[in-house]
């Protein structure tokens, strides 16, 4: 069973996800050749203040 993560910085819709779930599914269902009810997804959604880059809080870019 193909296990994905994807971790956004913010927060993203119902629909938004709805659209991701869908699309990453149909990719991993293709391209590994598994059932689409074989792939479990997690989308965590972080805080723009817990996320740095280059030393700078992404919140403050």
């Amino acid at each position: 069973m193909p296990y994905v993560s994807i971790r956004v910085a913010g927060t993203l819709t119902k629909e938004q996800k709805q659209k991701i779930a869908k699309g990453v599914t149909e990719v991993i269902s293709e391209a590994a050749n598994k059932p689409k009810d074989s792939i479990l997804l997690f989308i965590d959604e972080e805080s723009r203040d817990n996320i740095a880059k280059g030393g700078v809080l992404i919140e403050d870019m």
